[in-house]
């Protein structure tokens, strides 16, 4: 990969194209639970809830193109889990396999002790070999399994929880 890039907090013009990256992943029925294309509209109220130093949103910018984005999500929305994230990672289809991921979780995990972070957490589809991978590496295990809990064009799929104290 080309190492000029950026990592930097996300704006409100960002959105659009956080918004068409997500939605390019939808057809393949690897990552995300969603069936239909989400509009930028109702994305908003889910950009309103990031903050940089609570839960960040981070795209990952080369010549000031967005090639992906990360976003930390609070876990079950109770202060006693404020210590908790979800980490996601979405990387548009031409920069997917060039170790964009890597540089993110990364990231990702070096923040977590200015953000209060003690666990993150992956709610990752069973089938997503290359995320379970990535996870994986960065010392993800598995902390729940839950069988045929979504289902997509008619096939029952799992969801592997995985989680990483800090």
């Amino acid at each position: 990969m080309h190492t000029s890039y950026e990592i930097v907090d996300a704006t409100l013009q960002d959105l659009e194209r956080i918004v068409e990256i997500y939605n390019s992943t939808i057809a393949g029925r690897v990552v995300t639970a969603d069936l239909e294309p989400v509009t930028v509209e109702s994305r908003q109220p889910w950009f309103d809830e990031h903050s940089p130093d609570f839960r960040p949103l981070w795209v990952m910018k080369q010549d000031g193109n967005i090639m992906a984005w990360l976003s930390f999500q609070s876990f079950y929305g109770r202060p006693a889990y404020n210590a908790t994230a979800e980490v996601s990672i979405y990387i548009a289809d031409e920069y997917r396999g060039q170790g964009i991921g890597s540089i993110l979780i990364h990231k990702a995990i070096d923040a977590c002790p200015a953000l209060s972070i003690d666990t993150l957490l992956g709610f990752v589809f069973g089938h997503n070999e290359p995320s379970l991978a990535l996870l994986k590496k960065f010392g993800f295990e598995v902390w729940g399994h839950l069988p045929r809990v979504a289902k997509l064009d008619g096939v029952e799929r799992d969801l592997i929880i995985v989680g990483k104290r800090i």
